[in-house]
């Protein structure tokens, strides 16, 4: 074959490289345009005029006749002892005024975490202290769906029960709570586990990222399609969404690894959805807490695609809270520039978000 007729050979094949490559991508963004284009989307703020200045953290759950609760600190601003923890309900037609379910005369509150038992009963677990490395947790019960709580409840030392995301329940009723420390340079997560509702606690192996001690934070739990224990985690100065798992039904753990999804220093959340895959909320940075995007796991978690962005101007837009109610739709609540709490519903019709 003479020189030209080699040139002329590759030319063809680099053309055709190009050409299949640029088509391949072309259909991946058509793809996530069809997805973001088909999305149902309905927005709205839990509150307006609230009686306080700033507001952090919210956590979301459905009750047995449908209601939303949705729970957040507040207060003057983070870390003053004015901050309770507060509740919104949003019935069939609108969402409650905030109304004020704990405040601790000392110290401030911090990071509520609703979750609903099988007989019913539901669960409020918060924090209380002057700063995240001298956390006390707590826990309140209702057995209203939120009208009245009970008394609170002081968790033993070390045990702060879910730091950030809702437990996840085991079939023989055993909850498994995400929890983490935050101490001179070392973060780290471990699970605090109850066989009884929160009257008793143990405690998982520490759970660290490999080769770091200042490494990760508020973990959260799902199982992936094959019955598989994972946590997803914020990381401190990874710039990475960290992955560990369990065989042992959350008792010991892997280290921590960072995955391929940026972080920048601020909580995520993570949920097995009724298909069986996994959808993430997370800041799609490693420097900012915007933009807030929703990515989708079909493999138990180890790869996500992109599926929605939620916010992405400037501004603070953090600490998601992600519940699938029983009309299969799914329901975001996070932090809209520390003053307000937005509330998100996703429908995508037809998709793989049902069944």
């Amino acid at each position: 074959m003479s020189l030209a007729s080699k040139f002329k050979t590759a030319s063809a094949l680099l053309r055709h490289q190009f050409w299949h490559q640029f088509w391949h991508r072309f259909a991946l963004l058509l793809l996530a345009l069809a997805s973001t284009l088909s999305a149902e989307m309905v927005e709205e703020f839990v509150f307006e005029n609230p009686p306080f200045a700033f507001c952090h953290a919210s956590t979301l759950m459905q009750t047995d006749s449908g209601n939303l609760l949705c729970a957040y600190f507040a207060g003057s601003g983070e870390g003053e002892k004015d901050v309770g923890i507060w509740l919104s309900v949003r019935s069939e037609k609108e969402w409650s005024a905030p109304c004020l379910i704990a405040q601790e005369p000392e110290a401030p509150c911090w990071n509520p975490v609703l979750f609903t038992l099988p007989s019913g009963e539901i669960l409020l677990f918060y924090k209380v202290g002057p700063h995240p490395t001298c956390w006390s947790g707590v826990i309140r019960r209702s057995h209203d769906e939120g009208e009245s709580w009970s008394a609170p409840e002081s968790l033993p030392a070390g045990v702060i029960g879910p730091v950030k995301n809702r437990p996840l329940l085991l079939g023989d009723g055993t909850l498994l709570c995400g929890s983490s420390i935050e101490t001179w340079r070392r973060w780290g997560c471990w699970i605090d586990i109850t066989s009884d509702g929160g009257t008793s606690w143990s405690k998982s192996s520490p759970i660290n990222l490999k080769g770091s001690l200042f490494g990760i934070i508020q973990p959260a739990l799902f199982f992936t399609p094959e019955g598989q224990l994972r946590l997803l985690a914020r990381s401190h100065n990874t710039g990475f969404i960290c992955m560990a798992s369990s065989n042992d039904h959350g008792k010991t753990w892997t280290e921590a690894i960072p995955t391929d999804l940026p972080n920048p220093n601020s909580a995520i959340d993570a949920i097995q959805l009724q298909n069986q895959q996994i959808l993430l909320a997370y800041n799609h940075s490693s420097e900012e807490r915007t933009p807030l995007n929703l990515a989708l796991s079909a493999d138990g978690g180890l790869h996500f695609r992109p599926l929605l962005t939620l916010e992405n101007s400037p501004g603070e837009y953090s600490y998601p809270s992600l519940i699938q109610t029983k009309d299969g739709k799914v329901h975001i609540s996070y932090t809209f520039n520390r003053t307000s709490i937005k509330h998100v519903v996703v429908d995508l019709p037809g998709s793989s978000l049902h069944k």
